[in-house]
């Protein structure tokens, strides 16, 4: 029934760049954080902040060139955005604490963040098979894949590339 009625709701408001979500869908994005502590900056937040979002799980490392490359140009394109339904979180690869928050602190943009050495860290490398860094991913709300080369998007197309991934998302 919910989702006969999205679509009936789509086709009349075919033209808007509004989605409707329904009562009785679980909010799998928060549920798949709901055990894990995030953090923006060194404040603890609810995953229930992620509910319908648009998630990039940005996997990436202070020793790794490429990624100290990326990491401004993320910045930059998170900081532009001003959007409420897309989300950053910084899955760690770094091999020391201290390299970590010195990365996240000075580097990054006021995005969330695992805890470093989080179980999720590798529980979530393994469910989108990251083989490499720097890695952004792009999941819809319900943990999917959107983009698995978000970190091309950025690079190629910033000012695109977060209205892609919502076409994308309400595809998937």
């Amino acid at each position: 029934m919910c989702f006969a009625l999205f679509h009936f709701f789509l086709s009349l408001l075919s033209y808007s760049s509004y989605s409707f979500a329904c009562p009785s869908t679980p909010h799998i994005m928060a549920d798949l954080f709901k055990n894990t502590k995030l953090f923006r900056g060194d404040k603890q937040v609810d995953a229930s902040e992620l509910k319908n979002k648009i998630v990039g799980l940005y996997f990436s490392a202070h020793w790794c060139p490429p990624c100290r490359s990326f990491t401004p140009k993320l910045k930059e394109f998170y900081e532009s955005l001003k959007e409420e339904l897309f989300e950053l979180i910084f899955v760690t690869s770094d091999r020391s604490e201290e390299g970590y928050l010195d990365y996240y602190n000075n580097h990054h943009g006021l995005w969330l963040r695992l805890e470093f050495n989080d179980p999720m860290i590798n529980e979530l490398a393994a469910k989108y098979s990251v083989n490499s860094i720097p890695m952004l991913i792009i999941i819809n709300h319900e943990g999917k894949i959107i983009n698995k080369n978000g970190r091309d998007d950025v690079m190629a197309n910033a000012s695109g590339t977060l209205q892609a991934w919502k076409d994308a998302a309400t595809r998937s």
